[in-house]
């Protein structure tokens, strides 16, 4: 048996795809099973609940084989340390308690981020306390969404330009969460393996937000400019959009290490996933934007 969490989450929904691809059974654990789609409903057990409470942990976890664990993003979230790091210390006992032989998990890119770097840190920090339970363990470590892009179509599309807190003149490190998750799905099955370990997961892309911007215009047929936003602003963007300021914080906090090169290294030493920018505008974006 395999368990996924977030199943309705952009990563989560395609790792239960692969996996029902490979006629495996699947667990999942969600809050709303009427947000699964017919077709993943009636092929899956459901565990109704949430991440965060220890007894769906307990009941989700038990006769598992593997387990895929995401940290789902939460913008109110009052305490970005404890966002991360309280679900997964129940997660830690659910597993050592049901015996569960290996464990599979979204953390993130980056190199002297342990601490002060918001997302980050608080990502490095519950994937270390999920190595520390001692369970045959791979932590993906993706560096910048592409599909947080998606958010932008109509900044795109209505101003053609697009805004970020990154440098304009430094390369920003990307990945498509189908490669996230194809990774993770093929780790989740895949019973060979042993040990603990990072695997970061990026795009073939080096491409700076100027160089991004270019590739979006050619794609979509339209003029695109990046424009960056002062770290500040962003963060008060971010407010005003609804977020709470510790999460708002953790955000500025993460594109402070993000400009002064926190993907840097595992950048450029990672092998290459499959989807490229262009690919992804291509397939992904493009169908985004209206008639």
């Amino acid at each position: 048996m395999f368990v996924i969490t977030t199943p309705t989450g952009q990563i989560g929904r395609q790792v239960v795809e692969r996996v029902l691809a490979d006629e495996q059974p699947a667990r999942v654990i969600v809050r709303d099973p009427g947000r699964l789609s017919p077709e993943v409903r009636e092929r899956v057990e459901v565990v109704q609940g949430s991440h965060t409470d220890p007894g769906v942990l307990m009941k989700a976890f038990a006769g598992a084989e593997a387990v895929f664990w995401v940290i789902p993003p939460d913008h109110s979230t009052v305490n970005l340390e404890r966002h991360y790091l309280d679900p997964t210390r129940s997660a830690c006992e659910a597993i050592v308690r049901n015996g569960v032989g290996r464990v599979v998990s979204v953390s993130t890119m980056g190199r002297g981020i342990e601490k002060n770097a918001g997302h980050l840190s608080a990502a490095r920090a519950a994937e270390e306390l999920m190595a520390g339970a001692g369970v045959k363990f791979r932590a993906l470590r993706p560096p910048f969404f592409m599909e947080n892009l998606l958010r932008q179509v109509d900044a795109i599309r209505g101003r053609g330009t697009f805004f970020l807190p990154s440098d304009r003149n430094r390369t920003l490190a990307l990945v498509a969460t189908r490669d996230i998750a194809g990774r993770g799905a093929e780790l989740l099955l895949d019973g060979t393996w042993s040990g603990q370990g990072g695997v970061p997961v990026v795009s073939p892309d080096s491409l700076t937000p100027n160089g991004m911007a270019e590739v979006l215009g050619d794609v979509l047929g339209l003029p695109v400019r990046y424009q960056q936003l002062p770290i500040d602003a962003y963060r008060s963007m971010m407010i005003e959009n609804g977020a709470s300021e510790a999460s708002a914080q953790g955000v500025a906090d993460m594109a402070v290490a993000q400009n002064e090169g926190a993907y840097d290294e595992e950048h450029r030493t990672a092998q290459p996933s499959p989807t490229g920018f262009r690919q992804w505008c291509e397939e992904v974006l493009r169908p985004a934007f209206p008639a």
